[in-house]
């Protein structure tokens, strides 16, 4: 299976700070992280990648059929920036993905930590699941098609209550599952089962946000927890009545959080106050003050006092 993948486009100016989206297996970057991604956009140039056989990333039958693994995936991700980079040397970026994405997020971490400048995942753990339930799954795949998954992955991507209020949005993710090429989706599996970095956490050098649902059955909270933990500079979220797949179910709160870890906490904005001075001080100016004398007018003010008769 070809590792090349396809950059989405999902919003900010291509000045600001780069940072990369990741899938989770049965979505495609759009379904999974476009509510999120437009709020992300303020702050961030932010692109995703759809996986192999998913979303915009068609298959092309005749490609070599080699075994599909997460260190290729995550290689793939950095091709993938160089291209986008246009002849800047080694781009460092902010990556955020989801499950399968955020695995290939942990292996930017370990095989590339230079180029990661904040790292956050979501409905990960070290070691997803185990190599026989990927095999059988990869096999209920090749016999009845990602169709055969739909009811099982609804009952595991999402809360109880999120399907009846965000119907469109579910809609779309299953949609993105069953539109998923078979084979390519089987592959997936193969690399999951292939994938344990436990024994290398303690490695991560690359801050670390890890973000659980506190209905999670992929990933569970506690397992979340100790991911984090085993990172030198890691910490975990747990969020309340969300499962597996955040980005979808609370886009506020998930952007919120991916934003706070790869640029620190948001400012406020000025309150009145501060723009009823600043127009002041702009008025004194335009009136001819000396500098002196709008200092005097900001202190004036600033202690709460009449400003100086002049």
């Amino acid at each position: 299976m070809t590792t090349s993948l396809t950059a989405v486009r999902l919003g900010g100016r291509p000045d600001l700070p780069l940072l990369v989206l990741g899938p989770a297996l049965g979505t495609s970057a759009t379904a999974l992280w476009g509510p999120c991604a437009r709020l992300l956009g303020r702050d961030l140039q932010v692109v995703a990648w759809d996986l192999p056989g998913h979303g915009t990333n068609r298959v092309d039958p005749d490609a070599a059929d080699d075994p599909l693994t997460v260190p290729a995936l995550a290689a793939a991700v950095l091709d993938l920036v160089d291209t986008m980079a246009q002849g800047l040397h080694r781009p460092a970026f902010h990556y955020a993905g989801v499950s399968v994405g955020g695995a290939v997020g942990l292996q930017l971490a370990l095989d590339a930590p230079d180029r990661l400048e904040s790292l956050t995942v979501l409905g990960t753990t070290a070691r997803l699941g185990d190599p026989d339930s990927w095999a059988e799954r990869a096999a209920t795949v090749r016999e009845r098609g990602t169709e055969a998954l739909v009811e099982m992955s609804s009952g595991r991507w999402f809360a109880p209550g999120f399907v009846e209020r965000e119907p469109d949005r579910a809609a779309g993710l299953l949609r993105s599952l069953t539109d998923a090429d078979d084979e390519a989706y089987a592959a997936v599996c193969g690399a999951l089962g292939g994938f344990d970095v436990r024994e290398r956490l303690g490695a991560v050098t690359v801050p670390l946000l890890a973000v659980g649902g506190s209905a999670d059955v992929p990933a569970p909270p506690e397992e979340v927890r100790g991911l984090a933990e085993a990172v030198p500079d890691g910490r975990a979220v747990e969020l309340p009545d969300v499962a597996h797949l955040a980005p979808a179910e609370a886009p506020e709160e998930v952007a919120r959080l991916v934003r706070e870890h790869a640029l620190g906490p948001e400012q406020d904005a000025p309150g009145p106050e501060a723009e009823q001075l600043a127009a002041a001080v702009h008025a004194a100016r335009a009136a001819g003050l000396t500098a002196a004398e709008v200092e005097a007018l900001v202190r004036a003010a600033l202690a709460g006092e009449d400003p100086p008769a002049g």
